[in-house]
């Protein structure tokens, strides 16, 4: 198939461009662990303790689900973007982590999954609308794609290495489901991440380019890739060089690292990509790694430490925090990075 390759929005990506000549941009902080500090219980997943029924009925246990926040929850997924946007962020991430049909047939949940983006989305369009209220700086809206549960490249069955659970087709049509809505709900940009198997990535680009196809418009892509131990790859096998040439075709507006590791243990590798890709290069680490009861101990100080010595040294472009990261420490990442000029293209 030949997709006519649109050219990016002009005014969401001169501007984003415009802002990152000057200074580096802050992404936000982790939904999931602002989540769990709810308390949740089963009948809020489902809107039932609240009084609003989720108009997309399943047997399936929801306790978990924290996409389905958007339908049942909205004015608390609302408030954490709205406190994430008031700490420094510039660009904030919808709760759509797993909101592919691939994702959310764990929960039965399928059907919805147009409804999950398109509130996501939408919901961190209001939130970002009030903070420039607020205070007039300009936000961003940040459709996230997360990997799915299931890989392209590895067998889940040691003993048949040929099987695979999920099909580049089938990755290919439930992003572009996915898109679709995040695009209705309003999303200024469409984040990639979490990548831990670089052909699941491609079929998400190519999901963009085909809705962007359909759309007339192109939407700036980040695309975030996960070095899952110390061997330095990917859990598909490759290195951060490998990973750019595999995904460069996309132009992304940012290429960059995220999750499995904190700071200090991602820095080598961030130094790989820095010194590789003609891009602009975005660092979102864990608070740390967690500890025997999988939590994050790493303070918002400690943090923002190691990521400011990242700004100092000429690596990134953007930053921000992944798992275990709160406000508090986006706060601070805010404040440790505003000193230092952004990383040169080479």
């Amino acid at each position: 198939m030949t997709l006519a390759f649109s050219l990016p929005d002009s005014d969401s990506l001169a501007k984003l461009t415009a802002a990152a000549r000057e200074r580096i941009l802050v992404l936000d902080g982790a939904m999931g662990t602002q989540i769990q500090g709810l308390g949740l219980a089963e009948e809020d997943y489902t809107g039932h303790g609240s009084g609003c029924a989720c108009a997309h009925h399943t047997d399936h246990p929801q306790t978990g689900n924290n996409d389905l926040l958007n339908l049942t929850q909205p004015d608390e997924i609302e408030e954490i973007h709205f406190r994430y946007a008031m700490a420094g962020a510039d660009i904030v991430e919808t709760n759509t982590f797993s909101s592919t049909s691939i994702a959310q047939a764990d929960y039965g949940l399928e059907h919805a999954v147009h409804d999950l983006n398109a509130s996501g989305a939408f919901l961190a369009r209001r939130a970002l609308n009030r903070a420039t209220a607020t205070d007039g700086r300009p936000r961003y809206v940040a459709g996230a794609l997360g990997p799915t549960n299931r890989t392209a490249s590895l067998s889940p069955d040691v003993n048949d290495p040929g099987y695979r659970a999920v099909t580049f087709d089938g990755l290919r049509v439930a992003y572009g489901e996915q898109l679709r809505g995040l695009i209705a709900g309003g999303a200024d940009i469409i984040l990639i991440e979490t990548i831990f198997d670089t052909l699941n990535a491609k079929a998400a680009i190519f999901a963009c380019l085909e809705v962007f196809a359909e759309t007339g418009r192109r939407l700036p892509l980040m695309i975030s890739g996960t070095i899952t131990d110390a061997s330095g790859r990917t859990l598909s096998g490759q290195t951060p060089t490998a990973f750019w040439h595999s995904v460069m075709h996309a132009r992304p507006f940012t290429i960059g690292l995220n999750c499995a590791l904190g700071a200090d243990a991602m820095r080598p590798h961030l130094v790989e990509l820095a010194s590789t890709c003609p891009t602009l290069v975005c660092a979102y680490p864990n608070a740390g790694l967690p500890n025997a009861f999988g939590e994050y101990d790493e303070t918002a100080e400690q943090t923002a430490a190691l990521i400011g010595g990242f700004a100092r040294d000429g690596l990134v472009n953007v930053v921000g925090g992944c798992c275990g990261t709160t406000p508090d420490h986006i706060r601070a990442i805010a404040e440790a990075v505003a000193p230092h000029a952004p990383r040169k293209l080479p």
